[in-house]
């Protein structure tokens, strides 16, 4: 005999107030990715679009793919309503460092430190709070 089964209660609440994304090793060093960063922190995720599809710096399109792809992760996975989401926090930290050589006088190299960052990002809804 078959068990029956229970029914779910949906309700319109969001099952998380935030929600995260973490881009690692972007290809990008954590004090220019910091320049952009701080001009987004706090402010509605309209806002933020605004501003990094007006801006012409090196971090700009990663950090724009990285609050999007928090947004999807708000919206899809914990039902949170897309008008009201805000950057909360984001911040940059330091990722891999690649060590390369650069060539230099009479047969000598020096080193080159590439550096890359970890960013994340945490959106909210304004109603959470």
């Amino acid at each position: 005999m078959a068990k029956k089964k229970k029914e779910e209660v949906i309700e319109n609440k969001p099952l998380r107030d935030e929600a995260v994304a973490i881009v690692r090793n972007a290809g990008v060093t954590p004090r220019k990715a910091r320049l952009v960063i701080d001009l987004v922190r706090g402010k509605t995720l309209v806002e933020a679009y605004d501003i990094l599809n007006n801006l012409n710096k090196a971090a700009s399109p990663i950090v724009l793919k990285l609050i999007k792809s928090a947004e999807a992760n708000a919206v899809n996975n914990f039902k949170m309503d897309p008008e009201s989401l805000y950057i909360k926090t984001i911040y940059a930290g330091d990722g891999a460092k690649l060590k390369r050589y650069l060539p230099r006088a009479k047969g000598s190299a020096s080193g080159l430190v590439k550096r890359l960052c970890n960013i994340t990002v945490i959106i909210s809804s304004k109603g959470a709070n």
